[in-house]
């Protein structure tokens, strides 16, 4: 069994999963866009579609998280329903990252100790994604 994460844009998928590339010290895989994907007569595909991002993944701390962006006829409802939440054994990465994922957004938490640990905070990081990092100790 595989745990994955997989979330959606609205046409900045190709910024964003560059983005959390460069913040988790990974690389983009598997990017495809709408475009090279093989026609479907009961599926016709919007011009507006070919140039968005149909899959791409980047690995985060031993997860595959996906990503795309919706097409046409298919809106992003943005919300609080997924809250990737990663967890470390350095401090120093922790604040690295969280730092890098409040550029532009909105900290709802800044880091700080809690009684589950000694170090989290929580970020929604400029493309509405809501992330959870804390220093995990064991």
């Amino acid at each position: 069994m595989k745990l994955e994460l997989f979330i959606n844009f609205d046409g900045n998928c190709r910024e964003a999963t560059a983005f959390y590339a460069k913040v988790f010290k990974s690389e983009v895989k598997n990017l495809m866009t709408f475009g090279q994907a093989p026609p479907h007569p009961d599926y016709p595909m919007a011009e507006s579609d070919k140039d968005k991002v149909m899959y791409a993944d980047v690995e985060i701390g031993g997860l595959t998280v996906m990503f795309m962006d919706m097409p046409a006829g298919s809106p992003l409802i943005k919300g609080n329903n997924i809250t990737p939440t990663v967890s470390m054994f350095d401090k120093a990465e922790v604040e690295r990252i969280f730092n890098e994922l409040k550029v532009d957004g909105k900290v709802f938490m800044e880091l700080q100790q809690t009684f589950f640990s000694e170090l989290y905070g929580m970020v929604e990081d400029k493309f509405g994604v809501i992330w959870q990092i804390l220093y995990y100790n064991r």
